[in-house]
């Protein structure tokens, strides 16, 4: 269970088998089925979540009962509510299941004791909320200004795994588009090829 974990860790920090261990302890994993929920809106997130299989979606719902994604999670991807994880206000977002998944989490508590323990453990949690942060700025980037067209280039080319795996209207919502304008690009990009 914890191969691709520590293929991920490991891709940016070495450790020894002894600091293996001790890392392994501090997780615990859980696993949850589609539609059942990683987070609720209201919830505080005091763990992050790394998916060993399956997928999860965040997502929030405005005033008017719309959905909005944020993020999607596939295997070796880490997924949380990060501004509610590091502030412990309640989050904002909703973590669902897509897929029936399997996870190792850590709490912020044993997350930070770990880092006492291992000081280069810490390196590799800074290296992951840059690059948090770097995908944050592309994420707004790539919504303003944008056409649909370029937007779904632009999702094809980092995201390619997610298309057969999430619904379009999931898609279409991470877009910031609607079904039928995605229905009509796909289609665009189909004839095209």
């Amino acid at each position: 269970m914890f191969e691709l974990l520590f293929e991920r860790l490991e891709s940016q920090v070495k450790f020894s088998e002894e600091e293996r261990k001790i890392i392994q302890s501090y997780f615990k994993s859980k696993k949850l089925k589609r539609k059942q929920f990683f987070l609720q809106e209201g919830e505080i997130c005091n763990c992050l979540a790394f998916i060993i299989k399956g997928s999860l979606y965040s997502y929030s719902i405005d005033s008017k009962g719309t959905e909005h994604v944020i993020q999607f999670g596939l295997e070796g991807w880490w997924i949380a509510d990060l501004y509610s994880f590091f502030t412990k206000e309640p989050s904002t977002l909703n973590i669902e299941v897509l897929e029936d998944c399997e996870l190792l989490f850590i709490e912020k508590i044993n997350q930070d004791e770990l880092m006492k323990k291992i000081p280069h453990f810490e390196g590799y949690y800074r290296v992951l909320y840059q690059n948090a942060y770097i995908a944050l700025q592309k994420r707004i980037g790539g919504t303003i200004g944008l056409s649909a067209e370029e937007k779904y280039a632009n999702l094809i080319e980092q995201y390619t795994p997610l298309l057969n795996r999430v619904p379009q209207h999931l898609i279409a919502s991470y877009l910031g588009i609607t079904p039928e304008t995605l229905s009509r690009i796909r289609k665009q990009a189909a004839e095209q090829h």
